[in-house]
């Protein structure tokens, strides 16, 4: 075993020694997928909801509302909390047998580690299983007029990781990085090997590769030796005047390869759990036809291109979900039917 396959074991023998579900991959209860939600899932309802007594966002809140629909856990973010807050928190998704993750912003410099540290022991006491991050702001081909701006912000990315490194490493809770539209595979690959870390690994997005023309299983499979936790999607395409359109739409309802995705998923980490990432709003447009898009991308083969088009030729939607032209009881109503779909996808044909 070399020493990249040993950190990826170790990371993954870590990740199940934290699980309080007994069991390899831990099966939902009857009725229900061990799938959970990411918070960005129920933006709307947060929206619709502003106002109540509880923030829906609110850890507590939140896991409930996860539990009502059917869900397996949650990917949310904790801030910081008391540790007798933690620690119920933490029993009481362990008596209902759902997963925590966290979701944190790295450190942005030193004088930004005191913050992060807190958020990571709160994140520790929790119980959460990873917590997830990103470190490149912005969609790259909209945040970046050139491949030096890009080539700073992955730097001050770089630079984050290392100081995050030895604080997730002291509370043992590993750190998954999404690729964020931000990094290509090789590229993301390469940053993690130079850190190094078993703590510090991948949020594999099953989706969010495709705007940066990447094959979204392959995608998985280079991701998957780092994997610390995942966002799954399902992605539909179609094309406009200026490269193509891409949207979330439930699980089962667009063209990746989901089976394989989770199986590859698994076989490497047998405990590693799902968090549902499907953000109901409008398409988002890659404009791959123009040249702010190519303008952090200049040494990128045809051929990427060429499969991505094939992609989208080969499996155009016919119908994909517009909603900012509608009220918001009605963005909530489609919101919670994505939801819906997708948590029965999960249980009935993932398996997960």
């Amino acid at each position: 075993m070399n020493r990249r396959e040993l950190m990826c074991h170790v990371g993954a023998s870590a990740i199940a020694t934290s699980l309080t579900i007994d069991g390899a991959h831990a099966q939902p209860a009857s009725g229900r997928t061990g799938m959970g939600l990411v918070t960005y899932c129920c933006s709307l309802r947060r929206k619709d909801s502003m106002g109540n007594a509880h923030d829906l966002f609110e850890p507590q809140t939140f896991l409930e509302h996860c539990q009502r629909v059917g869900a397996g856990g949650a990917q949310l973010a904790l801030g910081v909390m008391e540790v007798d807050q933690c620690h119920e928190l933490r029993d009481w998704a362990s008596r209902r047998q759902m997963y925590i993750e966290a979701i944190i912003s790295v450190p942005k410099d030193s004088a930004d580690c005191d913050r992060f540290e807190e958020e990571v022991k709160t994140a520790s006491e929790a119980g959460a299983l990873a917590a997830r991050t990103t470190i490149i702001p912005g969609r790259r081909y909209e945040q970046f007029n050139s491949l030096e701006e890009f080539r700073q912000a992955e730097l001050r990315g770089k630079a984050a990781l290392q100081l995050a490194a030895p604080i997730v490493e002291k509370y043992k809770l590993p750190l998954a990085v999404e690729n964020h539209k931000d990094h290509r595979n090789d590229e993301r690959v390469a940053l993690l090997e130079f850190i190094s870390s078993e703590y510090v690994g991948a949020c594999v997005d099953t989706g969010n590769s495709i705007a940066l023309l990447e094959d979204p299983l392959e995608t998985v499979r280079k991701l998957a030796p780092w994997a610390r936790s995942v966002h799954i999607k399902d992605q539909a395409l179609a094309p406009y005047d200026d490269g193509f359109l891409l949207a979330d739409i439930p699980l089962g309802r667009g063209y990746l390869d989901l089976r394989s995705m989770v199986e590859i998923l698994l076989q490497q980490h047998p405990q590693i759990r799902f968090s549902l990432e499907l953000i109901t709003r409008d398409p988002l447009q890659i404009p791959v036809f123009t040249q702010k898009y190519w303008a952090t991308l200049p040494d990128l083969p045809g051929e990427n291109l060429a499969r991505t088009l094939r992609q989208v030729r080969d499996h155009p939607a016919r119908n994909l979900q517009y909603v900012s032209s509608r009220n918001l009881r009605e963005q909530v109503a489609a919101e919670d039917d994505n939801i819906r779909m997708s948590l029965e996808f999960a249980a009935k044909r993932l398996g997960i």
